[in-house]
């Protein structure tokens, strides 16, 4: 479902710059090629707007203000990194790397979870790294795209159990941004869930909601609002000593889960990445290498 949408957007771009360029260079070369600069421009203005807001709420919640030389090396490669993510990983290379499911007894198995608006391709990175190991692994795209976040509990217990068979350890459970939710769900609605996974990170997750999710208006964007009445349920069920199952990764420059401590959980292991963006922090290769080699 994410696929087809965010195909049929890149093409619909694409269609649009290439019916521009046929109807105005014949009149003036110039014109046409000012009007590929202005769709960039465009582009970088837009991923250029959550930065700002981010920084401004992040001042007023007396996060330590970041320098503007890292904030815009921050928002240059959330620009590369939304692109390559949105452009590519998620239309098109989903399926490149089919889940690996192949016994492999001694080995822990890794469940990927990715966040809202996305799907498994996001992970190909970490896919590609995982198949080099021999390792089992499972990358769920979770579905419905704008249901409520506990529908993605049924999917997630299932691939603990598969991974779990696989190799007959506890899995490592690396989520990004709303996936991390998810498996705290998960676990709400599995009381036995703490004991079948090994660890838990989550990168970028809001675990404290965001502010910029009072833009959304899907079940699970206003699930993820500051203070939503659905976050503040999971949190009085969950006891106290569930957190040290998490290291959350979060960072003073993320353009869409801010204040920027919204993304730590009180009892965790709480990491700053500083100067990423949203998406940088699940495509950084620091944390792909510190998860992959403390939790497995």
């Amino acid at each position: 479902m994410n696929a087809r949408w965010q195909q049929t957007l890149v093409f619909l771009q694409l269609a649009l710059l290439l019916a521009w360029l046929a109807w105005a260079w014949p009149q003036s070369p110039r014109w046409a090629l000012a009007g590929l600069l202005l769709a960039w421009l465009w582009q970088l203005f837009s991923m250029g707007l959550p930065f700002v807001l981010m920084q401004a709420v992040n001042r007023a919640a007396a996060v330590p203000p970041v320098g503007l030389a890292r904030l815009l090396r921050a928002w240059w490669r959330e620009v590369g990194a939304a692109r390559r993510v949105f452009g590519w990983l998620q239309p098109f290379c989903h399926r490149a790397r089919p889940d690996c499911l192949a016994p492999t007894p001694g080995q822990r198995g890794v469940l990927l979870l990715h966040g809202y608006l996305c799907n498994r391709g996001l992970w190909q990175p970490w896919l590609r790294t995982l198949r080099a190991q021999g390792r089992a692994y499972r990358a769920l795209t979770l579905e419905p795209a704008f249901g409520t976040i506990d529908a993605y509990a049924s999917a997630i217990d299932a691939a603990v159990r598969e991974l779990h068979a696989a190799t007959g350890l506890a899995p490592l459970l690396v989520c990004h941004s709303m996936g991390g939710l998810a498996v705290r769900a998960w676990l709400r609605a599995c009381p036995d869930g703490a004991q079948r996974v090994h660890h838990i990170v989550t990168l970028g997750t809001p675990h404290q909601g965001t502010w910029a999710a009072r833009f959304g208006y899907s079940t699970n964007a206003r699930q993820m609002r500051q203070g939503s009445a659905w976050l503040q349920a999971l949190a009085a069920a969950e006891p106290p000593a569930q957190a040290a199952l998490f290291t959350c990764w979060y960072s003073d420059c993320d353009n869409i889960v801010f204040p920027a401590l919204t993304a730590t959980l009180v009892g965790a292991e709480n990491c700053l990445l500083s100067g990423a963006g949203h998406m940088q922090l699940a495509l950084a290769p620091q944390v792909q290498a510190d998860t992959l080699e403390r939790f497995l």
